[in-house]
């Protein structure tokens, strides 16, 4: 295991004294963060699309230093974008 800074070894002994309760809602968010998950994740439509060679180089850049496939960012960012999570710059 990884060594924990001293919060994340508080926060570790409390859950393995049992001291830690899940907060109201919890449940809820848990059942609408699966949703988005495997809706994020079911991929059954193919597209193509034509980048600058910058921006993908960009796009992969970025996605390594999140450790993800860069496919699978844009399709993240696309799924956020339509999602009403992105918002389009009004300049």
């Amino acid at each position: 295991m990884s060594r924990l800074d001293k919060e994340e070894k508080e926060i570790s002994d409390a859950y393995d004294a049992g001291r830690l309760k899940r907060s109201k809602g919890s449940k809820k968010a848990i059942a609408a963060h699966q949703t988005y998950a495997e809706a994020t994740f079911k991929k059954d439509a193919r597209i193509n699309i034509r980048l600058s060679s910058r921006d993908l180089r960009a796009l992969q850049v970025r996605a390594l230093q999140e450790g993800i496939p860069y496919q699978t960012l844009v399709a993240s960012v696309l799924h956020k974008y339509v999602d009403g999570q992105f918002k389009e710059d009004g300049t």
